[in-house]
């Protein structure tokens, strides 16, 4: 397991890319014919989804500031 130390900018930055990527990888998978691309970009949303979900969840166990 990876650990990281972020600040609250940095936290901030990572969580609106996750949130972007996930959203383009909606479009693309959407888009995407070929069968075989579509999976490994479904498997790479569910990857993404993870880490975002894990941030989210790292920031609801944070102490008020």
């Amino acid at each position: 397991m990876l650990y990281l130390n972020l600040n609250e900018e940095e936290r901030s930055i990572l969580y609106q890319l996750l949130e972007s990527c996930i959203s383009d990888l909606r479009v693309e998978i959407a888009r995407t014919e070929n069968i075989q691309y579509k999976m490994m970009l479904k498997q790479r949303k569910e990857v993404l989804k993870k880490v975002y979900e894990s941030l989210q969840q790292a920031k609801e166990t944070l102490p008020e500031r």
